[in-house]
């Protein structure tokens, strides 16, 4: 006998018309969950798994153009390039180890004078689709991001009038700068700013198991992983947040963690007094531990624990939030498994230190 689609689908579908796909089909997808019928019958409507590949799917690759990449190319040099600190022994690459997914395995970061900063260094891939940048979004584009850390005395703690001259000393970096900015007269703050966002642009993460089943493989996912699949846009409520190829939606949400830190809520930009910190993507996450923006979730089992019953529950805990989820040890794992397809076995970039084809915006 066919199936017609429950009330809470049929709503879902009506989202889909309005533009608002990923939060509709959570919401069907937690009640069809609750109303699974017998298993000898499918679980699945029609098409269902078609439309989460759909809003899955990452956009078309696109190489960068050839003045691009010489930009690219600069900003990568510079990005390990200690000439950007003042005590000429740390750079972007101490706190953003390429070979730990660009973040590095700490609680929080630690300056290269020691001090111990306040949260967890972020991973950087996929930042050219991001619209804001650092845990509270307190910068508007990379290049205002990238200037933050060199500045900060408890970071890199450079002034740039040092690092410009330094880098003018360097014959082949005169001439690099040259052919990646013809006019800027120079190296200058600016163009040093300018390639570092380039490379950050050009860092997207690898593709995995789980972009191979999006693009039509079925067998390219466990039982268990496609269990946890279906826990995360399902009763798991995960993908209202963390939707769409990059596994996020970029906004600020309060997710019940304990601390006095409140994020974007110090921010005059913010919701004043309401913790809340910037979604981050779950792509590499198997590979970016520790976790959430002070680092104090050590396993990707902690943080499913920490939303299977450990929130700090309080009026500003983000709408999304199932707030009671209860999860079976054999959910948890399978949610854990397929946490696991998002993060790729390769290395984080190739051998020009990027991870092109760029893709397009």
């Amino acid at each position: 006998m066919k199936r017609f689609p429950s009330a809470p689908l049929r709503l879902a579908l009506a989202g889909l018309a309005l533009g608002a796909p990923i939060l509709a089909f959570a919401i069907a997808a937690r009640s069809e969950t609750a109303q699974a019928p017998p298993a000898s019958e499918p679980t699945e409507p029609p098409g269902r798994a078609a439309v989460w590949r759909t809003i899955f799917a990452r956009p078309p690759a696109a190489p960068p153009s050839p003045a691009e990449a010489e930009r690219i190319a600069l900003g990568r040099d510079l990005f390990s390039d200690a000439r950007l600190s003042r005590s000429g022994r740390a750079s972007c690459a101490s706190c953003h180890d390429p070979s730990r997914a660009f973040t590095d395995g700490r609680k929080t970061a630690v300056g290269p004078g020691g001090a111990v900063l306040p949260r967890n260094a972020p991973a950087l891939y996929n930042l050219a689709w991001a619209p804001s940048f650092f845990w509270d979004g307190r910068a508007a584009s990379l290049t205002e991001q990238a200037r933050v850390p060199i500045l900060a005395p408890d970071e890199l703690a450079a002034d740039f009038a040092t690092t410009t001259a330094s880098l003018s000393q360097d014959a082949g970096m005169r001439g690099r700068f040259a052919a990646a900015f013809p006019d800027a007269g120079g190296v200058t703050e600016t163009a040093i700013l300018d390639a570092l966002a380039a490379y950050e642009r050009s860092l997207v993460s690898p593709e995995t198991r789980f972009d191979r089943w999006v693009e039509g493989d079925d067998a390219a996912l466990s039982e268990q992983e496609q269990q946890g699949f279906d826990i995360f846009v399902g009763k798991g409520g995960c993908v209202s947040c963390h939707g769409g190829w990059r596994f996020t939606d970029d906004a600020f949400h309060d997710v019940g963690m304990p601390g006095s830190d409140l994020g974007r809520g110090a921010l005059a930009k913010g919701a004043a007094g309401l913790p809340e910190f910037k979604t981050p993507s779950l792509r590499e996450a198997a590979r970016t531990a520790p976790y959430m923006h002070d680092g104090s979730l050590a396993t990707l089992a902690a943080v499913v624990d920490h939303y299977a019953g450990g929130l700090v529950a309080r009026p500003s805990l983000a709408p999304t939030l199932v707030k009671d989820l209860v999860l079976t040890h054999a959910e948890k794992a399978a949610l854990i498994a397929f946490l696991e397809t998002l993060s790729s076995g390769q290395e984080s970039h190739t051998s020009d230190g990027t991870t092109r084809p760029m893709l397009k915006k």
